[in-house]
């Protein structure tokens, strides 16, 4: 186990440092998280899957309590997130909080990228190497949490290229319609890149500005999931997610990940604080790890 400083960038460490989410050496161990052959074609046919259990309750129950300290700004580690937002709602009534680069400040947000039961159905709907992209919060207080805008991922993302990204969401809390789980458009991944809107501006906004064929093709399903649950989508998969006016929070914490080979389509930095990759250069380095190899796994 790694001895951790205060505030020290736990980018550095291409392994876990924790004790939370033991890696095992035995192949049978691997192969348990393996989805069956039903799960990868409902991913293929539909851009999403629900209901893999990535989380225990005791490993929920500890990254909850490090999202309570990291969504104070004093905390000590703030300064290594690529973006931080105690409040990224457009409605001054809703509250959303969203945050990128909890793996860099804490050690079972950084342990949780090398989670067997994510890696090994990641690589599976990937079809290859996991390499890292980055880590999102997702944090909806009682009472008055905001919405995230439909969307596809990769239209905030083509500074990356060519598009083998994918998308895991994992549940801190049960999500359900009435706290604002997460919906999907079925078959959306098979539509053109479309405009990135606000992310939590106005949830509708992009409907109105889909073609027509589109327009009738958009019909969402709701994604709810108990603690613990995510959901794996494709990154032109539409999705977005409701407003909470329940007693509870809706948290949830997302991993962002492509098949190794990726290259960066942008000179400038690809997040902040971090050093540019020339375009055309793989993405790989100190913030962007190689996670799994499927022959590697189980060695």
């Amino acid at each position: 186990m790694v001895r951790l400083a205060m505030a020290e960038d736990l980018s550095k460490y291409h392994q876990p440092v924790g004790k939370q989410f033991q890696r095992t050496c035995a192949a049978e161990d691997w192969q348990r998280y393996r989805l069956s052959e039903e799960q990868v074609e409902f991913f293929r046919e539909n851009g999403y899957l629900k209901g893999v259990r990535i989380l225990t309750d005791e490993q929920v129950e500890a990254l909850r309590g490090e999202l309570e300290q990291l969504m104070d700004p004093a905390h000590a580690g703030r300064e290594l997130f690529h973006e931080y937002h105690s409040n990224e709602s457009t409605d001054p009534n809703r509250v959303v909080f969203h945050a990128l680069g909890a793996w860099r400040v804490m050690p079972g947000f950084h342990d949780l990228l090398w989670n067997p039961a994510f890696l090994v159905p990641a690589s599976q709907l990937l079809g290859g190497a996991v390499r890292f992209w980055h880590d999102q919060l997702f944090s909806k207080p009682a009472r008055h949490g905001g919405v995230v805008a439909w969307h596809q991922d990769y239209s905030y993302w083509t500074r990356t290229t060519p598009l083998a990204h994918l998308t895991c969401w994992i549940g801190l809390d049960d999500s359900t319609r009435e706290n604002g789980c997460l919906n999907y458009v079925p078959g959306s991944h098979k539509w053109p890149d479309l405009p990135k809107p606000v992310l939590t501006g106005d949830m509708d906004g992009i409907r109105s500005s889909l073609p027509r064929e589109l327009q009738d093709q958009f019909e969402p399903v709701a994604i709810e999931l108990k603690k613990g649950e995510s959901a794996f989508h494709h990154a032109r998969t539409m999705h977005g997610s409701g407003p909470n006016d329940t007693p509870r929070p809706r948290r949830a914490t997302v991993i962002n990940v492509f098949r190794d080979g990726v290259m960066s389509n942008a000179d400038e930095p690809l997040l902040a604080g971090v050093p540019v990759i020339p375009r055309g250069n793989k993405m790989a380095g100190q913030f962007f790890p190689l996670l799994f190899e499927p022959e590697a796994g189980s060695k």
